[in-house]
């Protein structure tokens, strides 16, 4: 039985390496199909026995596009069998001309991935968020999402283009992050020139997406000021990238110093630090502040001492230091009792 012609098989030829689609796995995919198709047709035929060896195949003869269906030596092609077997060829080949264009269209992201890119949001399910990129489709798992941010369909977002995963079946995804700490990294490099021209660098950022970021930056240019290049004057640099985080997460810009001490407690500001003891071997650090201070030190739910620890790779412990604040109330006492007893 012939349900392609030798016309079909070269047009299939062009079309495989136009799309860069292998012959081979067109044809194998064909046969598979067709059995398929067989199967549904003809229940009644076992095609396989108990352990799984198949008793029915399908030949495709490559040059001639001549299919026959076979038990053994012997031709089982069902009379009128052609119709469907050609209309399942039809769909698989269409079907591969469709993944080999999607494959083509991820494979122009390559080059992206690590960088920002815009997109829309089109749907989202229980997990996932979906987001037109333009030529292609991305997903925001649950994991690369902030928890205070909608999602809403039609809105536009930054997007970190994180990677393209592949599954085992060799389905390909774009995965963009609004979580992930590069993003705030790739939003200050648009924003700031002196980090395009490696005169300002980006340490390292550590972040609870929507809450709290902290970046640390360092100037290879005597003169250049690298918290202050980031910042922007009157803040318009540091506020476009809050902005683009829906201007819910708050940016601590630290300067970057190779002491760890100071670097510390850098990291640990707006909290005054009184003293700071460092075990390098352990990699812990004892940060004394004043009782007052010890609010700003660890942070709301403790995401300020968070970040500072992840920032200098230490685990940061604060201690409470009540002395400080008895000598101030002391002098505050002795100021107000000499006032009591100045004489008229």
């Amino acid at each position: 039985m012939v349900i392609v012609k030798s016309e079909f098989v070269l047009a299939l030829n062009q079309v495989a390496s136009e799309r860069g689609i292998r012959v081979d796995e067109v044809i194998e995919s064909m046969q598979a199909a067709i059995l398929a198709a067989f199967r549904k047709e003809h229940p009644e035929v076992e095609v396989e026995d108990d352990d799984g060896n198949e008793l029915v195949v399908v030949n495709v003869d490559k040059g001639t596009g001549e299919t026959s269906i076979m038990s053994g030596k012997k031709d089982i092609t069902p009379p009128g069998f052609g119709r469907i077997a050609a209309q399942t060829a039809r769909q698989v080949i269409v079907q591969k001309i469709r993944e080999a264009e999607k494959k083509t269209v991820i494979s122009q992201y390559l080059d992206q991935v690590g960088t920002v890119i815009r997109g829309r949001i089109i749907r989202r399910d229980m997990n996932n968020v979906y987001v037109d990129m333009g030529k292609a489709e991305g997903i925001v798992p649950r994991d690369e999402q902030i928890k205070n941010e909608n999602y809403d369909v039609n809105e536009r977002y930054l997007f970190y283009l994180k990677e393209i995963a592949t599954s085992p079946s060799g389905y390909s995804r774009i995965i963009l992050s609004r979580s992930d700490p590069q993003l705030i990294a790739e939003l200050f490099k648009r924003e700031v020139p002196e980090i395009s021209n490696d005169t300002v660098t980006i340490k390292k950022v550590v972040r609870t997406p929507g809450e709290r970021a902290k970046i640390a930056v360092h100037s290879t240019q005597s003169g250049v000021d690298p918290v202050g290049a980031c910042v922007g004057q009157k803040g318009m640099r540091v506020q476009t990238v809050t902005d683009e985080l829906d201007g819910n997460e708050k940016i601590d810009i630290i300067q970057w110093n190779e002491d760890l001490k100071i670097f510390l407690t850098s990291a640990l500001s707006p909290a005054e630090i009184i003293s700071v003891d460092i075990d390098l071997e352990k990699k812990t650090a004892n940060v004394t502040v004043d009782e007052s201070q010890a609010p700003l030190a660890i942070g709301k739910g403790g995401v300020n001492v968070n970040l500072a620890a992840a920032l200098t790779d230490l685990e940061v412990n604060i201690i409470q230091d009540k002395s400080e604040t008895k000598i101030a109330e002391k002098k505050v006492n002795n100021k107000e009792k000499k006032e009591e007893v100045k004489p008229e």
